[in-house]
């Protein structure tokens, strides 16, 4: 029996596949630490246990992946995220051809060849809109969690209308300026920002079902543009962890006119699993 591992350390979490002569016969998700390598093993350990393993010494072979692949201790070998989730992707859905990969930090749209190789890819690393940090300052700021993010835009009629504009605070030097005795917080790149758009709204009434679905219209709209640069071809399926926002895959599916595939296991698993099939494929070309 061949057993191999992938390790993908993301900024918001740590995820851990591990296969058993080419099926999942675990997985474990955990929350990143400040610390990669600790990140690493408290994911594998999770998913060696759930594997019925007795330690990671029965794995013939780890590769790492994500942003903190190069601190993965045990990993043989260290692969880009963009490689592992297309080969994840197209390995749950053997149709999909892009991959729109949500992660913590960034957002990355890869067009994928019949066999799960990378044909071309944009990444989206300057801007904290349609990351998973984007959607918790959200949520944080709506007062209605991530489930709320991903259900309440579901029962909309009538979508608020959201900039598609620059929104980052954070990555953002921030002009404080006074008028009238008012503060205004306004982005250094003269951009309105779509979280002071949304406290306005929420300030004016709008009933939050609504601007729950124009937040997720306003990152479907682009996300859709990095496709469009990449090629839309389908089979499309979403990975990381904000693919599990139902309100943003409508919004993604009603912008494309396709149909977003659902995936047979948990998205956010797609770059451990790839790198894990990659660990697989390491050891046949030795053997």
């Amino acid at each position: 029996m061949i057993v191999v591992g992938g390790c993908d350390i993301g900024s918001a979490a740590g995820k851990a596949v591990v296969m058993k002569d080419g099926e999942i016969a675990s997985y474990a998700i955990v929350m990143s630490t400040t610390r990669p390598e600790v990140t690493a093993r408290l994911a594998m350990d999770e998913a060696i246990k759930k594997a019925d393993l007795a330690s990671i010494e029965d794995l013939a072979c780890i590769v790492g992946t994500g942003y903190g692949r190069l601190k993965v201790p045990f990993a043989k070998e260290n692969i880009s995220e963009i490689t592992c989730h297309a080969r994840g992707a197209h390995w749950l859905g053997g149709t999909v051809r892009t991959v729109m990969d949500i992660g913590g930090q960034d957002c990355k749209a890869i067009s994928v060849s019949s066999n799960g190789k990378v044909n071309d890819f944009v990444m989206n690393n300057e801007c904290d809109a349609g990351t998973g940090r984007f959607f918790e300052g959200m949520a944080r700021v709506l007062g209605c969690g991530l489930e709320g993010l991903s259900h309440l835009g579901l029962e909309s009629t009538r979508p608020a209308k959201i900039s598609d504009q620059c929104s980052v605070f954070a990555k953002s030097e921030v002009i404080i300026s006074f008028n009238e005795g008012v503060m205004a917080l306004t982005p250094h790149c003269g951009l309105p920002s779509r979280e002071s758009e949304v406290i306005t709204l929420v300030n004016e009434g709008v009933p939050l079902p609504d601007i729950v679905a124009g937040v997720n219209q306003s990152i479907a709209d682009g996300l859709a543009t990095m496709v469009g640069r990449v090629g839309l071809v389908e089979d499309v399926a979403l990975t990381g962890g904000c693919a599990k926002n139902q309100g943003l895959v409508r919004a993604l599916q009603d912008k494309l006119q396709v149909k977003v595939i659902t995936l047979p296991e948990d998205p956010q698993i797609a770059g451990a699993l790839g790198a894990a099939l990659i660990a697989r494929e390491k050891l046949n070309r030795q053997s």
